[in-house]
């Protein structure tokens, strides 16, 4: 009767160490599930943020010399315009984003008038009174002729799709003059002395 409870116990002990062992392998497992699944995400994660980008090179126009190359690089939300331009005039000069895409003729025009697509008039970017989508605003050249601008917004986009923010598909313009932010719909900036199409 002694050996029978001591066996009973035993088996007892065993199942118990048994069921024990099995729920840590268990618990194991969970965890490398968890991993696995925090990796699969944090590799979505990279491929949503790789940035966008877009090279412009810009074209004399209007018998200048102009010449230049515009960066856009669009990364979490927000986009940046990096431009670097030589063959200016020294002095102040407009830059705008025109409707078109399209530098082909010798005044620029071709890239019809600033991109506007939610008709507002003309101004100085972020004024409360309203400024077009494409009024950049203005950037100075050197006795050297060099100039160069940067911006940062996030009410454009790169290939998104939305036509009141994708910059897609637009030209670029560098005017022989200042952008007064006032007179409408150009801001008196004078002749087109540089085209540049925004495509990919």
């Amino acid at each position: 009767m002694k050996k029978l409870g001591i066996l009973i116990a035993a088996i007892t002990i065993t199942a118990f160490v048994g069921c024990k062992n099995e729920k840590k392998d268990m618990d194991k497992t969970d965890g490398m599930s968890d991993s696995i699944q925090m990796d699969s995400n944090s590799e979505q994660d990279n491929m949503k943020e790789a940035p966008k980008t877009v090279t412009v090179s810009m074209q004399s126009k209007s018998g200048s010399t102009v010449l230049g190359e515009v960066y856009f690089t669009e990364e979490n939300g927000m986009v940046k315009m990096d431009g670097k331009f030589k063959g200016l005039k020294p002095g102040m000069h407009a830059i705008h984003i025109h409707e078109k895409a399209d530098c082909s003729s010798e005044d620029g025009k071709s890239a019809g008038g600033h991109w506007n697509p939610t008709h507002q008039k003309h101004g100085k970017w972020g004024d409360a009174e309203g400024y077009h989508k494409g009024d950049i605003g203005n950037f100075e050249a050197d006795a050297d002729g060099n100039g160069k601008i940067s911006m940062q917004t996030d009410e454009w986009c790169i290939g998104c799709g939305d036509e009141n923010k994708d910059i897609l598909g637009k030209g670029l313009i560098v005017h022989e003059g200042t952008d007064d932010f006032t007179t409408q719909p150009t801001g008196d900036a004078g002749g087109r002395v540089s085209c540049g199409g925004i495509i990919k």
